[in-house]
């Protein structure tokens, strides 16, 4: 199939038309009407050679059901021991800026540069995009961001510094979203951590049906707290 060149507006080729590995189209800008039509779409951005940028739809998707999520007895005990203090979109900045500089196995650098953490964050301050963190004697010791249409939050990245921080952040996310009867987080692609999480792959055709349904819903636009 042919990888599409996008134009100036913001729209895209029908998922379907995805390269096997994903890829659907290059170019673009990470303009905030782009983003939010991308991940309405069932689209995203992953990484950019120079200029251009490169936008996947996967087949199968990885999603977790936050009824589905696995919580270990070691994860609880450390949820229970509130040695972390999470909060949520208290430090969106400095938590896409640390996942930017996380280290990534089989990879060799990031996809958030300069260029994605500014996009990002003027989502999130158009009230699109959210961060949860777990801080330790005070200290960003980890944490996820990711944006919220609807009722489907899809996650970017999580880094740590201290260990299962971000486990314990994405723990706290999950919770939260299910005080709003959030229908599914989109994972993107399989990793080890979110198998053991409970996230499962569907497929595409089952996602896009899914994402139909979900973003139908009024958007919890603005910034989150964990207790409202």
């Amino acid at each position: 199939m042919p990888v599409y060149l996008l134009p100036e507006e913001p729209v895209f080729p029908p998922p379907s038309e995805a390269e096997p590995d994903g890829l659907l189209a290059i170019g673009g800008d990470l303009s905030a009407a782009r983003l939010l039509k991308a991940y309405a779409d069932g689209i995203f951005p992953w990484f950019r050679d120079e200029e251009d940028i490169f936008w996947f739809s996967p087949d199968p998707r990885m999603v977790l059901f936050p009824g589905e999520m696995k919580v270990s007895e070691s994860l609880k005990r450390l949820i229970r021991s509130r040695k972390f203090e999470i909060r949520a979109d208290s430090s969106f900045q400095q938590v896409i800026e640390a996942c930017a500089e996380a280290p990534r196995d089989g990879q060799e650098g990031t996809w958030i540069d300069g260029d994605f953490i500014e996009a990002y964050a003027r989502l999130h301050k158009l009230g699109f995009a959210h961060s949860f963190e777990a801080y330790l004697n005070g200290e960003l010791a980890g944490g996820l961001y990711g944006v919220s249409i609807g009722r489907a939050f899809f996650g970017e990245s999580m880094f740590h510094k201290a260990n299962d921080a971000s486990k314990v952040a994405f723990y706290y996310m999950v919770e939260k979203i299910k005080t709003w009867q959030f229908h599914f987080i989109d994972c993107q692609v399989e990793t080890d951590l979110l198998k053991r999480l409970g996230a499962r792959q569907v497929p595409r055709t089952e996602y896009l049906e899914r994402l139909a349904s979900a973003t139908e819903f009024p958007t919890h636009q603005g910034a989150w707290a964990l207790q409202a």
